[in-house]
């Protein structure tokens, strides 16, 4: 029993393929959402106390920075 359809198939091949920067525009806005992130994370490394938390805060602000250019390059328009 299959349960896909031409929607989710649809959008599997949108989440797994390659989305370029087709755009100085949206090269920009990577590049944004980047120096955003790393200062935000430099600041954590220089205010944060060591351990545990400090490198998961860390690691999730790299995750949110990758999830965000996702939604640039993803972007349906």
């Amino acid at each position: 029993m299959s349960h896909h359809d031409p929607a989710s198939t649809a959008d599997i091949d949108h989440r797994f393929d390659f989305h370029p920067a087709t755009t100085e525009e949206k090269r920009a806005e990577h590049g944004s959402v980047r120096a955003a992130c790393r200062d935000l994370a430099h600041k954590f490394d220089r205010d944060l106390p060591p351990g545990r938390e400090k490198a998961l805060a860390i690691t999730q602000l790299e995750q949110a920075m990758f999830w965000a250019n996702a939604a640039i390059a993803r972007a349906r328009n």
